[in-house]
């Protein structure tokens, strides 16, 4: 029986990685922007596609970017995704671009 995934902050490293039984199954790289944070790409290892760990993954990243006091811009196309799909976080997009993903 396998952990429960925990999400931790690599800050070294600039991203949110996802840890299943002490071994790293995905990750979201992001990169410093002033007040906002880029999310640049999104990762599950293939095996543990398909199990909702992306969504776990990218939501536990907006919650530890907002923690950090800032907004981000979602370039990577999953993250996007994740923010359309789940309007609650349109706020917390960079607002330049906050219109595209409010409803």
């Amino acid at each position: 029986m396998s952990s429960e995934p925990t999400v931790v902050h690599n800050a070294e490293q600039t991203r949110f990685e996802l840890i299943i039984d002490g071994e790293r199954v995905g990750l979201v790289d992001y990169r410093p922007a002033g007040a906002s944070v880029i999310v640049a790409h999104t990762e599950i290892d293939p095996g543990h596609e398909g199990d909702g760990l992306g969504a776990l993954l990218v939501q536990a990243s907006l919650e530890g970017i907002r923690d950090m006091g800032k907004t981000v811009i979602p370039t990577c196309p999953f993250t996007a995704a994740y923010i359309k799909r789940h309007p609650e976080w349109a706020e917390q997009v960079a607002p330049a671009m906050r219109a595209q993903f409010q409803r």
